[in-house]
């Protein structure tokens, strides 16, 4: 197993995963629980390769899904925001709706390829030895996802917008006292965390796979929900966590791919498998850092 394409697999691996956790981390740090992550991702994966297909702009196929993910992320914060509707129902209703949303647009478009982002040629950077091809041999997509955890845990940590965003994941009431506008704050932080769910269900699409499959995000964003818990909030965490699930699964791929006595079957669950044994033993420890009014309704009245 060379490492360098092994280190090199693992970042396109881990990209669309980090992409949709570093979203889910913003909305739910305003305090709002949008279990329909999946339901993003798929629809940002097949509008993503309708788009570049029609159009032969990959470019313009990630700009499409952003677009469309947003779009049904506001269409939850509607009704959970405006309507109070119950965020858990709501946000596994968006899911189906993005799963049925995506077969009946995607059955148009299966056993035809997309138009793939071509490789970054990083000056100077490129040309080191083992480094350049494990690290700066990749798509702008790879660098877009690095640059959003950076700039989302500078924005959370150093900007006023950011303590606002805070303030009102932490207590709505009190925010709402100071005179902030709660629903506007979360309204924007949910547009934001489903046009990064649908970059990751559009790379999904067009660079890992780049043809449509029908449900071919496969529980990547429930990894994503998962992996925010996992690192208490932090963008930093959703990092680690993004890569360490990366690292599992392009090593249970190559140890399929390597004939090895383990059944098939048991290697693909273990991406998963870990995931879950993760999440009982943070559990099991207590969970630190969730945002104080996380999945709680806000009443402008209050």
């Amino acid at each position: 197993m060379d490492p360098v394409l092994l280190v090199a697999s693992i970042m396109v691996s881990a990209t669309p995963i980090l992409l949709a956790a570093i979203g889910e981390l913003v909305t739910e740090k305003s305090g709002v629980l949008n279990l329909g992550v999946e339901g993003m991702m798929i629809t940002g994966a097949v509008m993503g390769f309708a788009i570049a297909v029609s159009t032969g702009s990959p470019v313009l196929g990630f700009l499409g899904a952003a677009l469309a993910s947003a779009v049904l992320s506001l269409s939850f914060g509607l009704l959970t925001q405006y309507l109070l509707s119950n965020q858990v129902a709501t946000g596994l209703g968006l899911t189906l709706v993005g799963l049925g949303l995506s077969a009946l647009i995607g059955s148009n478009y299966e056993g035809q390829r997309a138009p793939t982002l071509p490789k970054l040629d990083i000056p100077v950077l490129g040309d080191i030895p083992v480094l350049g091809r494990m690290l700066f041999s990749h798509d702008f997509v790879v660098y877009l996802s690095l640059v959003l955890v950076v700039a989302v845990w500078a924005f959370l940590k150093y900007t006023r917008a950011g303590l606002i965003l805070r303030a009102v994941g932490e207590n709505h009431e009190s925010a709402h006292a100071l005179g902030y506008k709660v629903v506007r704050v979360r309204m924007a932080a949910i547009a934001f965390g489903g046009a990064c769910a649908g970059l990751g269900g559009a790379y999904v699409s067009l660079v890992r796979v780049p043809q449509w499959t029908e449900g071919m995000t496969a529980g990547a964003g429930w990894i994503a929900l998962a992996i925010v818990v996992f690192s208490s909030w932090r963008p930093i965490g959703v990092l680690v966590g993004a890569y360490l699930f990366g690292g599992v699964t392009v090593i249970q791929l190559n140890l399929q791919a390597a004939g090895t006595t383990v059944p098939v079957e048991l290697l693909s669950m273990s991406p998963y498998l870990i995931t879950i044994l993760v999440l009982v033993v943070i559990s099991a420890r207590g969970v630190h850092g969730a945002p104080g009014s996380l999945g709680r309704p806000f009443h402008a009245s209050s």
